[in-house]
């Protein structure tokens, strides 16, 4: 999770968005879940996490970063 939050804080960055920004797009009353989800503590839900890639103009897979299985010999 913590490579999937790093990864989204960084298309926030690129794009110019705020934590502001991203409160008001979810109507958050307060930007704790967003922290979290930057932080690598949670992640988005699905419905979150397709309006972040939306509003970030990139694919919800791109978002993600996934374990790769180690190769079994």
């Amino acid at each position: 999770m913590e490579k999937t939050g790093l990864k989204i804080a960084e298309a926030c960055r690129k794009q110019g968005a705020t934590i502001r920004d991203h409160q008001t797009l979810f109507g958050f009353a307060a930007p704790n879940a967003i922290y979290r989800w930057l932080r690598g503590e949670t992640l988005p839900t699905v419905d979150h996490l397709v309006i972040l890639a939306h509003a970030l103009q990139m694919p919800v897979d791109e978002l993600l970063v996934l374990k790769k299985k180690k190769a079994e010999h």
